[in-house]
């Protein structure tokens, strides 16, 4: 824990926050991190990333812990008047709602658009979505492989993979793209709001999200009318673009402007390339990137990640060595920016904060409050807003 007299550019901002697992809890962790006071809202069972395997206690997940410090946990049951009426409290005194509830069933629970401005004209009202809600998808389930899957990013992999299958990305790419959308989607709205704009809705939807950040250079040539090719990144979809076996490793090799693969050639022993029309510019290495890659690759072996890495650095070639998760946490780079710091949970012992990436020079990073155990909270909040406080907040959600 930290000195939080300036806690961050979203100091007395309050988010009350309907979502669970990791899109919206993403989304809420970065304003959270920026000072706001975020109140998560969970049933009696709470947020299913509690109960991630491993933990030392079954409900306080490593990635809980990462994604909601900074947080305040109520657990409140919605479907009883008590607990909607406190929600209806809360949302009376914020400035930001934001829920992850399909539009049928947030309007079923009563928290649809217009009511929640009939409590709060002002409030910033975002509906984090699978799909957009104006869609005949807008009642799909939406999770991140469903959206790999309608994206392109599944489709994209198989003209990669040996045997032409579609695959899916190692981590929930669409989930973590999607949170940061909502993020910047609340932030402007804020913006909006002090500039004198009032209270407004914001629609994110994870399948759209993901569309226009697989399609921005895999458009390509089909983005023009008539098209003048299909889409496609042709070097993104090289199949010898990987990183380089080196004599003890493996590395990123990537010469990219005129200047890095002329010293790349010399290097090589092969400046005559340099001259070569099909290895000379920009827009014929392109055509030819298999050729070049390929020479890379051929080449890599003969030296050390170190070497390789070294040589690059000295000629601004970019260059970065495979990391593996054990080895990030030991890059001398991330040590000397204080990436990962030690904190210790008041119930969950010792564990690593990864630090908000994002640095403000009007104040520093911290962690205000650890995760928050299920309805920590319930009775601080419940006396704030004049309604409690229950005799057992583990509890809340009968008391409430």
């Amino acid at each position: 824990m930290t000195n939080t007299s300036n806690p961050g550019p979203l100091s007395g901002v309050r988010v009350i926050d309907l979502t669970n697992v990791i899109m919206g809890p993403f989304a809420t962790h970065i304003l959270a991190d920026m000072g706001a006071d975020v109140v998560k809202i969970e049933s009696a069972d709470g947020d299913s990333v509690r109960g991630f395997p491993p933990a030392r206690s079954e409900d306080m997940s490593g990635a809980f812990l990462h994604l909601n410090r900074n947080k305040r946990s109520i657990v409140l049951d919605l479907k009883s008047a008590d607990g909607r009426a406190a929600l209806d409290r809360l949302l009376e005194g914020a400035d930001v709602f934001v829920h992850a509830l399909r539009p049928k069933a947030i309007a079923r629970l009563g928290y649809a658009s217009e009511r929640v401005r009939s409590l709060n004209p002002d409030i910033i009202y975002c509906g984090a979505y699978g799909f957009s809600v104006d869609g005949p998808y807008a009642d799909k389930a939406a999770y991140d492989d469903i959206i790999q899957a309608g994206s392109g990013i599944a489709s994209i992999s198989s003209r990669l993979s040996a045997n032409g299958e579609p695959a899916f990305l190692p981590t929930v790419l669409c989930d973590k793209l999607g949170g940061q959308a909502i993020a910047y989607g609340i932030l402007a709205a804020l913006f909006a709001r002090e500039k004198g704009a009032g209270g407004q809705d914001i629609e994110v939807p994870m399948f759209e999200t993901s569309i226009e950040f697989m399609m921005i250079e895999h458009m390509a040539g089909s983005m023009f009318e008539p098209s003048l090719g299909k889409p496609g990144y042709s070097r993104m979809l090289s199949k010898t673009r990987k990183p380089f076996r080196t004599s003890d490793g493996h590395c990123c090799i990537l010469p990219y402007s005129d200047q890095n693969w002329r010293d790349f050639y010399d290097f090589v022993g092969c400046p005559e390339l340099a001259t070569n029309p099909k290895y000379s510019t920009l827009s014929t290495r392109v055509q030819n990137i298999d050729d070049l890659y390929a020479m890379i690759e051929h080449h890599a072996c003969a030296h050390s990640t170190a070497e390789w890495v070294s040589f690059c650095d000295t000629h601004s070639i970019p260059c970065m060595p495979v990391l593996s998760f054990e080895d990030i946490v030991e890059d001398p780079h991330v040590k000397a920016v204080n990436l990962f710091q030690g904190a210790t949970h008041p119930t969950e012992g010792r564990y690593k904060v990864i630090r908000s990436p994002v640095k403000f020079s009007g104040s520093e990073f911290s962690v205000r409050r650890h995760a928050p155990k299920l309805g920590q909270h319930t009775n601080e909040i419940l006396t704030e807003i004049g309604m409690g406080p229950v005799i057992d907040p583990a509890r809340a959600a009968e008391k409430s």
